[in-house]
């Protein structure tokens, strides 16, 4: 039997997953390992900001290829971004953000030509891993897919507007009523007054 379960969240697959590993004996489990939008997104956020830049620089700027020197120009050192990028991918299965077997999406390019330790030459992210990457950073950054308001921009509601479910004639406190403001109310009370 082949069952292959789309679109499931992350709680339902970890679920489901600790219940073939129950069974284990009796199945045969491979787990998906493939990158998705949702685990881009999840290994993203889980950099620190150097190294978030260092993929975002490999994904927009290189279109998932990218030489080391240009990384270097605008990060300094790589040392850092390169390390918290190795640990990312262990860090999510041990969470249980994606399985066992999920490669890492941005890897070292050495110069085959000179096989000792050397300073890798480029980094590079899987052509196919690209657009899903894209998209990733795309919603991190409040990209168009989710809006971080219910309403269209035109559509937003006035700061200055008189509350939902109030009537003209209801009383809103004030932030600022001046001492001269005799149209408000508490308005007759001595200067100074706290009102």
């Amino acid at each position: 039997m082949r069952i292959t379960i789309e679109g499931a969240s992350e709680e339902f697959e970890r679920k489901l997953l600790a219940l073939l590993a129950e069974h284990r004996h009796e199945l045969a489990v491979t787990a998906d390992t493939e990158w998705t939008v949702e685990r881009a997104e999840r290994y993203l956020r889980s950099l620190p900001a150097g190294a978030r830049k260092f993929a975002e620089m490999v994904v927009v700027d290189g279109d998932g290829y990218l030489d080391a020197e240009t990384l270097r120009q605008a990060l300094g050192k790589l040392n850092g971004p390169a390390v918290a990028l190795s640990r990312a991918v262990p860090r999510g299965v041990r969470e249980g953000w994606w399985p066992d077997g999920t490669s890492a999406p941005i890897t070292a390019v050495w110069d085959p030509d000179n096989p000792s330790w050397q300073k890798a030459i480029a980094y590079e992210l899987a052509s196919e891993n690209v657009p899903i990457f894209r998209e990733a950073l795309t919603n991190l950054s409040g990209g168009a897919r989710r809006s971080p308001h219910p309403w269209a921009v035109e559509d937003a509601p006035s700061a200055l507007d008189i509350p939902t479910g109030w009537a003209a004639t209801d009383y809103a406190p004030r932030v600022l009523a001046l001492d001269n403001d005799t149209s408000a109310p508490g308005a007759d009370s001595a200067p100074g007054q706290e009102r």
